[in-house]
């Protein structure tokens, strides 16, 4: 592996307003914005609409056809009716990651007790690891300044490029 380390990355914005073209994406720039310096390579950038078939296929598509190291998705965390990011990221995910949104809203928690409301969940299909992120830009760069530092090693493990997460030092 070479000294500069590099994932590609999906992104799945999911609005309705914005899948109609009736509000610009602000959520994906940012997390756009924070992967890029951390070596992330943005493969495909889409948005979808609030619905649960379309965010699956698109999940779908970046973890098996295109085979991406993360797929992140915005938006549809929430308590809406029309909120179903968890339960499409449930039904194309073969491991959960529970660790990962734990830490989102524990960190989230120190800012605002709403954070408690969010249904965000992560999970492994493949070797893609999938991860839902809140739908608005503050609560996108508060969620990846938790989890970029751990990326990068859960990224190795997928790869089989790490394996021992103990092992810090060399004896």
């Amino acid at each position: 592996m070479n000294d500069e380390f590099t994932f590609n990355v999906g992104i799945i914005t999911v609005s309705d307003k914005g899948s109609r073209g009736e509000r610009t994406d602000e959520s994906g720039p940012v997390i756009e914005e924070l992967l890029k310096p951390a070596g992330g390579i943005i493969k495909k950038y889409i948005i979808v609409p609030d619905e649960k078939e379309e965010i699956k296929k698109a999940m779908i598509e970046m973890s098996d056809m295109m085979k991406l190291d993360v797929v992140l998705t915005s938006g549809g965390t929430g308590f809406s009716p029309r909120d179903v990011t968890p339960e499409a990221t449930l039904e194309v995910i073969e491991k959960n990651v529970p660790g990962i949104p734990e830490a989102m809203r524990a960190e989230s928690l120190k800012i605002t007790p709403k954070a408690m409301l969010s249904r965000a969940v992560a999970g492994i299909r493949n070797r893609t690891l999938i991860i839902n992120l809140p739908g608005s830009p503050k609560g996108v760069r508060e969620s990846l300044n938790v989890i970029l530092p751990a990326l990068k090693h859960g990224i190795e493990i997928l790869r089989g490029e790490a394996s021992e997460c103990a092992k810090d030092t060399v004896s």
